[in-house]
């Protein structure tokens, strides 16, 4: 039995996987940015998109990228359209961390690939097929193990049941941009998050509690870093890894930005998902990469063989033939 030489990466794929990497660390440190702002959501969102633009603008013009920006009538006005999802998710993001955990929205919050493929089923009639229903079965309980609903049952618990759908819905929001920026290739994606960042100042501005930020002191470097690393540094990393990556690898490292979550939210402010927790984060993760890289998870269906076109019995292996479900 020969054996299936192993290839090696290749050096733009060892550089892609480690700006991939350091992108989802640094999602992963979002949320201590958020709380330790000490600002509520729609602060802290426009204070990120005031300075992640001004970020993005300065290194759109160092790079001369809007010389030729491929943009159309059309194409910014889906990139709009997507930064008023972009800017809302991030609001909801945000909110759901003070009503559970860094970690229970994060890990909840990471159920966006499922969203995309039922997106893909409704608004595009693409095809879905029984693994990828499975999959989004198993994420499902996963969510539930992950929410640990028994936790509404405190004094907090309105709240708490808040959270989560705020951070479900956060995820739903960012799946439709995820839809929409599949319509954006031809635009530099500098560029498209640059126009996402700038459509949330407006926008925010009228829900913008300027009063609060009066005394931040030094608390405006956590605002400031949201922008500069979290919003600029974490997406040029981002959209640089996805060209040198293929999708597995995407899929797989991808899962580095809840742990890395999990982690800090420990590390930091000592918070810690229960063993009935715990359970749900590995099944959260498998069915993502069930989903991303189409793994079969049911056997396939069987086949009834007719009378008339059956083979010799002598001839048959096995009473169950399997059909190739491709």
């Amino acid at each position: 039995m020969s054996s299936t030489p192993t290839t090696r990466p290749t050096a733009p794929q060892t550089r892609g996987a480690l700006e991939l990497t350091a992108a989802m660390a640094l999602s992963g440190t979002l949320g201590v940015f958020v709380v330790e702002s000490g600002q509520p959501s729609f602060n802290v969102v426009f204070f990120r998109c005031v300075f992640g633009a001004l970020a993005l603008a300065a290194y759109c013009a160092i790079r001369g990228l809007f010389h030729d920006h491929h943009f159309t009538r059309r194409t910014f006005g889906l990139a709009v359209l997507g930064g008023v999802c972009i800017v809302f998710n991030w609001v909801l993001l945000f909110s759901a961390y003070g009503k559970t955990s860094i970690s229970v929205a994060t890990v909840v919050y990471h159920t966006q690939p499922f969203y995309v493929v039922i997106l893909g089923l409704l608004l595009f009639k693409e095809r879905l097929d029984r693994h990828q229903a499975a999959w989004i079965g198993i994420a499902f309980v996963g969510v539930l193990l992950v929410a640990d609903l028994t936790a509404a049952e405190g004094p907090r618990g309105d709240a708490y049941l808040l959270g989560v759908g705020q951070a479900l819905l956060a995820a739903l929001l960012y799946a439709f941009a995820t839809v929409i920026a599949k319509h954006l290739k031809s635009v530099r994606p500098e560029l498209t998050a640059l126009t996402q960042a700038s459509v949330g100042i407006p926008l925010l501005l009228p829900f913008t509690a300027l009063g609060r930020t009066a005394g931040l002191g030094a608390d405006w470097g956590w605002l400031v870093g949201l922008g500069v690393i979290h919003t600029c540094l974490m997406y040029i990393l981002l959209y640089a890894s996805y060209q040198k990556l293929p999708t597995a690898k995407i899929a797989v490292l991808s899962f580095v930005y809840p742990a890395v979550a999990i982690l800090v939210d420990f590390v930091v402010y000592g918070h810690h998902i229960t063993p009935l927790q715990a359970l749900g984060v590995p099944l959260i993760a498998v069915a993502g990469l069930g989903v991303n890289l189409g793994w079969h998870l049911l056997p396939a269906p069987r086949r009834r063989a007719r009378v008339d076109d059956a083979p010799p019995a002598a001839l048959t292996p096995t009473a169950n033939i399997l059909e190739d479900p491709r």
